[in-house]
C-alpha cells in the first residue's frame, strides 16, 4: 500500500492511478475516508472526530509544502 504518512495510529494512503477528484485515502482503526485535496472536504467515509481532525489538520500543514521530486529507479 502507498502510504505517505502515518500518526497515532492514522495511515495516510495515494494511489497514483486513482479516480478523480483528487483525493487522498485516512484509515483510522477499522474506518476509512477519502479528503479531497483542493477543499479538504470529505468525499466520502468518515473517521471518529477526533482522527478526522488530525487528518484535516496534517493535511492542511502540508498543503503549502513544495513537491520534493523523487529520482528514477534504475
Amino acid at each position: 500500500m502507498p502510504t505517505v504518512s502515518t500518526f497515532f495510529g492514522v495511515d495516510v494512503r495515494m494511489y497514483f492511478d486513482d479516480h478523480e477528484p483528487p483525493h487522498f485515502h485516512a484509515y483510522y482503526g477499522g474506518a476509512a475516508v477519502r479528503i479531497a485535496i483542493d477543499s479538504l472536504g470529505v468525499i466520502d467515509g468518515g473517521l471518529p472526530r477526533r482522527a478526522l481532525a488530525l487528518v484535516i489538520e496534517w493535511a492542511f500543514a502540508r498543503r503549502h509544502e513544495p513537491l520534493v521530486p523523487i529520482a528514477p529507479l534504475d
